[in-house]
């Protein structure tokens, strides 16, 4: 990941303490640095607690090779523990259910080759956004050198339970000198497994500066019956996700569904990546003449990369929040387009066909579930409402196609730079309030994918 972020100094190499010892040995890195004999003095940030949640890659490893179904959340229970063996089984390993370096060896091989057939056959794309995310440590610098603050990464591993084991260390920005003083991140890491984080949950809520604001970037599946998630989750100001990762996107969407109707503070990084599809789509309805027209349209399809419908889904729901169209009925069909149908009413009682279609490429962009395009159009064809949006890197091919005697406006939807994970996450982290507008839209699509799964 390439990064304009400023260099950090080190000023304490990872060292590895023991729980009791935590304070006591940040804070003899400060003391040794708040002299400046040297010329340098240090001292640590006063802005906000960042807590990191980062499984280790087995789970989804097992999850993209097909031998696990659960969620990604770092607890080593008994699927997690039937799919290690199953994959020993198939791999000629002994059948230990214990992920060794051996076996982890094999399993990032496997996906690799994996990821490499997908490529050559896109239509059974899956992979991609299953890959775990191997950048955390490399954003976490980057929110440190622009954001100084306090990192407390939690690593769940799947392995034996033999307890907690805990680093700090100490870097500082060089932009963020000021005179001869800097103003410095710290550190701590805590190892071990689900469980045994769990069983000091207690010592990881304090580990959170008091009365400062307290982010936690949960990089699993929202769990709402995990204890350690409760309990972190209720501490914080802002749980933050990113459901391009989610391995089982419309589950985890309803989670955080019901976190929301709890009103939980919660804010997604993917939800970000839709406002240029947000504001080309207003925008194509600003004209006065086509002003009223809105209401026509009563036939959407949205065009996402196969694999994740998460920006899909939630697109959906702000549009359906902004023309107060109330759902009805979720339907999966399935096919080569993975098409989901859902129906809505709009207003004067019209009803509104929906089209979530996940196309196969071999083009895939560094966010799993891109939308690649979407139409609004309507059956009444003296309705200016047709509009089309395609992202310039994909066209508009599929949409232009039967497009009838209306007229469609086109236009392309320029990827944005700042769309990064990284450039997200620091925007993210300058406020922690709820957002109306992702609640009011993630609503509409809790309540279309609740009427999925009841059916199921």
């Amino acid at each position: 990941m390439t990064t304009t972020s400023p260099p950090l100094v080190p000023i304490q190499a990872p060292k590895d303490v023991s729980l009791d010892d935590i304070e006591a040995s940040l804070q003899d890195i400060w003391q040794s640095y708040n002299t400046g004999d040297d010329g340098l003095s240090a001292t640590r940030a006063t802005t906000f607690s960042f807590l990191v949640y980062e499984p280790d890659g087995t789970q989804h490893y097992l999850s993209a090779l097909g031998f696990y179904t659960g969620p990604i959340d770092g607890i080593n229970g008994h699927r997690t523990q039937a799919a290690i063996k199953a994959a020993q089984k198939a791999y000629g390993l002994a059948t230990t259910g214990i992920a060794d370096q051996l076996f982890m060896t094999r399993l990032q091989t496997e996906f690799n080759n994996l990821v490499a057939l997908d490529k050559q056959s896109p239509e059974n794309l899956r992979t991609a956004a299953q890959a775990p995310d191997l950048e955390g440590a490399g954003i976490a610098d980057a929110i440190a050198a622009s954001n100084p603050c306090r990192i407390v990464t939690l690593c769940p591993t799947v392995g034996a339970d033999e307890g907690v084991s805990v680093q700090v260390s100490a870097y500082c920005p060089i932009q963020k000198r000021g005179g001869s003083t800097l103003i410095c991140c710290e550190y701590i890491t805590l190892r071990g497994t689900a469980a045994a984080l769990e069983r000091i949950g207690g010592v990881i809520s304090a580990l959170m500066i008091p009365e400062l604001p307290k982010f936690i970037w949960w990089k699993a599946t929202p769990q709402p019956d995990y204890p350690l998630f409760e309990r972190l989750s209720e501490y914080c100001d802002c749980l933050i996700v990113d459901s391009s990762s989610f391995v089982q996107p419309e589950v985890d969407l309803l989670s955080l569904g019901k976190l929301l109707e709890e009103r939980l503070v919660v804010a997604d990084l993917n939800w970000r990546r839709l406002a240029p599809w947000q504001e080309l789509t207003a925008e194509a309805f600003d004209p006065p003449e086509r002003r009223n027209h809105i209401w026509e349209v009563d036939q959407v399809v949205i065009d996402y990369e196969k694999g994740n419908p998460a920006q899909a889904w939630m697109f959906l729901g702000w549009l359906a929040s902004r023309l107060q169209w109330t759902p009805m009925s979720y339907s999966y069909e399935g096919g080569d387009y993975d098409i989901r149908r859902v129906q809505l009413l709009g207003k004067h009682q019209r009803i509104v066909e929906v089209e979530l279609a996940g196309i196969p490429t071999a083009d895939w962009g560094e966010i799993p579930g891109d939308l690649i395009s979407l139409k609004l159009a309507s059956t009444n064809p003296k309705a200016d409402c047709g509009t089309v949006l395609c992202s310039e890197t994909t066209g508009c091919m599929r949409m232009e196609a039967g497009g009838g005697a209306q007229s469609l406006r086109i236009n392309q939807v320029s990827s944005l730079t700042d769309q990064k994970t990284e450039q997200l996450l620091g925007q993210q982290l300058q406020r922690w309030g709820q957002e109306v507008l992702y609640s009011e839209s993630m609503a509409i699509a809790h309540s279309i994918l609740a009427l999925g799964d009841s059916g199921k």
